[in-house]
């Protein structure tokens, strides 16, 4: 039982997801819900400050993850995001045929089911449906970091999001060039969470894309060719705009298109705030230091302990259920409410310059600190640090 209960607690993410979509189905202001479990999302993460101690070992050594329970979850989860679009297809093709807008039933006797959508719900439905397509970016990474079926599943799910390009990127890339100028993943100082959307995903398949052409030369085989990975990439993502462009024509392609800015955003708030800010020189080794570490309970737990980025990168293909604290700096706050606090540039930038201060004077090597005087000169960064300031959850 009591495995099952530490397994149990990262169904938060399924769970609302699938909340959000049969608040799309029931329509009406109900639409809307994806959309209130972001905002409510801030508020317990900020809540929740205390540290999760990941799913852990039992007497015997053993993980507490059950991996075929976990594993189950994630595959499942690529029908259950075909599905989202398809909801909510299905309530653009009610908008545009005009279908009237009226309560026809109440559902288990309780909540209204709404018939049709007025323009102002699709609005709430597509940031809804957006929202927790987004999430799949959790599944869609840790897939990435398997072989075979898994990640034909990962480069799916993100194709729903246009992003197949991650999956190559993030594991050929990031985890190569983190924290360097090589990885566009990585964001230095200064820039904002708005400024990273197009530098990082544009960085990024333009990584797959060069990679591509190099092997493509390598093999004999033409650019225009079915195994190039990044055209395919880019196929993955054919069906969405037809089962878009078929619900509403281009009122349709335009929600899609919503749907795919806000879950790209999601994806690179996460890696804005993975490693912001932190500097390793090119050539040197990759250290637990050069993550931000995040294991505040409902981060932990929404986000598949996705935090635990110190360790992530130290061990690439570990399981999320078998990461583990390695004393890596921390950002002190979890990834909800740094969402929130990013998205206010000048708040994000007084709370990152005091912890950044604190990263050179304590983390960087002489090298380092040199390369972070240059960038905090022209960022405007430049700061002492607090001498209370150990880069823990707690000292924030």
């Amino acid at each position: 039982m009591k495995k099952l209960m530490i397994n149990a607690r990262y169904f938060f993410a399924p769970l609302l997801i699938l909340v959000a979509m049969f608040g799309v189905v029931l329509g009406g202001i109900f639409s809307w819900v994806g959309v209130a479990l972001l905002v409510a999302g801030i508020f317990i993460d900020t809540a929740m400050k205390f540290q999760s101690r990941g799913a852990g070992f039992d007497n015997d050594g053993n993980t507490n993850g059950i991996p075929g329970l976990q594993n189950g979850v994630m595959y499942f989860m690529l029908p259950v995001f075909v599905v989202l679009q398809v909801v909510l297809a299905w309530r653009i093709f009610q908008y545009v045929t005009g279908v009237p807008v009226e309560v026809t039933t109440m559902v288990w006797g309780v909540l209204p089911y709404t018939n049709g959508i007025t323009g102002l719900d699709l609005i709430g439905a597509t940031c809804s449906i957006g929202i927790f397509a987004g999430i799949g970016i959790i599944y869609g990474h840790e897939l990435s970091h398997t072989k075979g079926f898994g990640f034909i599943i990962s480069r799916l799910m993100m194709g729903l999001s246009g992003s197949s390009h991650f999956c190559y990127a993030h594991v050929y890339n990031h985890h190569l060039e983190l924290a360097s100028e090589d990885d566009p993943a990585t964001a230095p100082r200064g820039r904002t969470m708005y400024g990273h959307l197009p530098l990082s995903y544009f960085g990024q398949s333009k990584f797959l894309l060069e990679m591509e052409q190099q092997r493509l030369k390598k093999m004999g085989v033409p650019f225009l060719s079915w195994q190039n990975r990044w055209i395919r990439g880019f196929m993955m993502s054919l069906p969405s705009l037809a089962l878009f462009f078929y619900a509403g024509g281009w009122v349709g392609i335009g929600c899609l298109a919503i749907v795919w800015f806000i879950s790209n955003f999601e994806l690179e708030a996460l890696n804005y705030l993975e490693h912001y800010g932190l500097i390793r020189e090119k050539g040197e080794p990759i250290e637990y230091r050069h993550s931000w570490d995040n294991a505040t309970a409902f981060t932990s737990w929404f986000f598949i302990e996705i935090g635990r980025q110190a360790d992530h990168h130290d061990r690439g293909e570990t399981h999320f259920w078998e990461l583990d604290e390695v004393g890596a700096p921390n950002t002190g706050w979890g990834y909800f409410t740094l969402f929130a606090m990013a998205l206010v540039p000048p708040l994000w930038h007084m709370y990152m310059r005091k912890r950044l201060a604190a990263w050179d004077e304590r983390f960087a090597t002489e090298g380092e600190k040199e390369i972070a005087r240059r960038i905090n000169e022209k960022t405007g960064y430049a700061g002492k640090a607090n001498p209370n300031d150990t880069l823990t959850a707690s000292a924030a």
